[in-house]
């Protein structure tokens, strides 16, 4: 039951009772709701201010190992392409300045891998950090054509490092007989008194005086490209062709030791000296041949003599003399 209120009137000196109105019993009740229901909303924003619901925590915590993951994922294409940039170097700075061969153009290394809509996808899907996945995808795609190029590019120096290895084997370095004392060096090249007709004539190789009989070797790697015999000119003759240009002519022999298409290695039995064809004494007419013009074997003799036996044999080869052969 409802407890009675009275006021005292100060004009009739009595104790009056209290009538409520309706209207003020809905007015206190709608102000009283009014709080309740601002409180409430107040309750519920600190709420969601200073704590998460649980969905909100898990979102929350993806997002982190994913920022995570992401980092690590970007530090280690960083690492990948530095240790990438440390190879290009290498091969454009020492394997291909030891082979003889240009550097790679820092332009195609670093060229570009696709048109402005390469990653219209993932541009399309809104993701909310579509530039940060989009750079890191770049970054990729940029480090996987850098590998492609430079895959290449190491495919190629293979092959000119096998290829400058056979050409080594194949310049004639090495006299064409034991020469130790350098001594046995008669002609050189150039215009020298033919034996016959007694004129200047040009020489086109060097001769080497030694006894019948003394064997001849293979200057360098290569294939037995002519086995030759005649009456007047070169007389018995072997002509090796060592590729990459190169050929070499062996003159006046006695004897033979190889075929005709025989693979031969620098420093192989390819005969014996002669007194054969037009040729006024025992001895060994050598050519060196490149692209079919004959040069001056005198310089390729850089394997088997030291600085100082090779400026010996310069000055012996240039010596004006007559031939002992055509």
């Amino acid at each position: 039951m409802a407890r009675i209120k009275y006021y005292y009137d100060t004009e009739t000196c009595k104790y009056e009772r209290v009538r409520t109105k309706k209207s003020d019993v809905v007015l206190n009740a709608l102000g009283i709701l009014t709080l309740t229901l601002i409180m409430a909303v107040g309750l519920m924003f600190l709420y969601s201010s200073y704590f998460e619901s649980p969905k909100e925590l898990i979102l929350r915590n993806e997002v982190k190992e994913l920022e995570f993951y992401y980092d690590k994922l970007n530090t280690d294409v960083e690492k990948l392409s530095a240790i990438l940039n440390n190879i290009e170097n290498r091969d454009d700075n020492i394997y291909r300045v030891v082979l003889g061969a240009e550097p790679i153009e820092k332009s195609v290394r670093d060229a570009g891998v696709g048109g402005a809509d390469r990653y219209a996808d993932i541009r399309e899907k809104d993701i909310e950090h579509d530039e940060l996945v989009i750079g890191l995808h770049e970054k990729v795609d940029k480090l996987r054509r850098k590998l492609y190029i430079e895959s290449k590019s190491q495919d190629e120096v293979v092959t000119m490092a096998d290829n400058k290895e056979k050409m080594l084997a194949a310049i004639p370095a090495i006299q064409p007989i034991a020469n130790k004392q350098l001594i046995a060096l008669a002609s050189g090249f150039g215009n020298r008194i033919h034996p016959v007709y007694k004129v200047k004539k040009m020489h086109a190789g060097i001769d080497f005086a030694a006894e019948i009989g003394t064997p001849i070797y293979a200057t360098a790697d290569g294939k037995v490209a002519l086995v030759d015999v005649k009456f007047s000119g070169y007389g018995k003759m072997v002509e090796v062709d060592h590729g990459f240009g190169y050929r070499t002519r062996y003159a006046h022999m006695h004897e033979f030791a190889v075929r005709t298409g025989q693979n031969l290695k620098r420093g192989d039995l390819i005969g014996y000296v002669g007194n054969t064809g037009m040729s006024t004494a025992p001895h060994l007419h050598y050519e060196v041949l490149i692209n079919g013009e004959q040069v001056n074997p005198v310089h390729y003799f850089f394997n088997d003599l030291t600085p100082a036996e090779y400026e010996k044999i310069l000055e012996l080869a240039s010596t004006e003399n007559q031939s002992l052969g055509m």
